[in-house]
């Protein structure tokens, strides 16, 4: 256990995933601005108005992409272990807890279901016309890495978050990627549609 500096955000962080953020706030500016200063890490933490969630996920600056001569900052983070927050500490002007790490259980996803993940994965970059990198079938939590290369809503984010078993994840991420897919395809289908003939397919 040991004590993490906090950003509450209205987002979810999934291991590997790499997401832009605009620093603002001055308490958030020195927080980040530590974290660079140390090559240190901070955690994000899902809050709505709901309030905080006990589970987050950590994070490293990877590249500050500006820099304001207000001291404001974008900057590039990176998802990495996941951590649950056991109680909120006090005495810096951001928000802190103590947390203790999040650990997979010992249950590999099925070959089956990776094949399919990543089959699925390669048809979605294909329709949406994306180059993202396709992740290595050997990568470490592969669904993670599957998960963050896709928009998820902020609750199925967290679902995968939670989940300590790569094979149950892995079925997830299957069923999300064979999701996003039939959603890309009717995109696609109704834009063909627009542009042949003004008419838009709503099925």
């Amino acid at each position: 256990m040991n004590e993490l500096g906090l950003f509450p955000l209205g987002i979810v962080l999934l291991p590997t995933e790499q997401l832009p953020l605009h620093i603002f706030e001055d308490r958030y500016k020195e927080l980040i601005g530590e974290c660079i200063e140390d090559e240190g890490e901070f955690g994000l933490v899902y809050a709505d108005d709901d309030g905080l969630r006990d589970l987050g996920t950590r994070a490293t600056v990877v590249e500050v992409l500006t820099r304001f001569d207000d001291g404001r900052l974008n900057i590039l983070v990176e998802g990495g272990e996941r951590f649950r927050l056991t109680e909120l500490t006090d005495g810096r002007s951001f928000s802190t807890g103590l947390v203790v790490p999040v650990e997979d259980l010992d249950d590999p996803a099925e070959t089956p279901a990776v094949d399919e993940a990543l089959r699925l994965f390669g048809a979605l970059r294909e329709v949406t016309d994306s180059t993202v990198d396709v992740p290595d079938r050997g990568t470490p939590q592969l669904s993670f890495a599957l998960a963050a290369k896709v928009e998820l809503p902020a609750d199925e984010k967290l679902t995968l978050l939670a989940e300590t078993s790569e094979r149950a994840r892995m079925e997830q991420v299957q069923e999300l990627l064979a999701n996003a897919l039939l959603t890309a395809q009717r995109v696609r289908r109704a834009a063909e549609r627009a542009a042949s003939n003004g008419r838009v397919d709503l099925g």
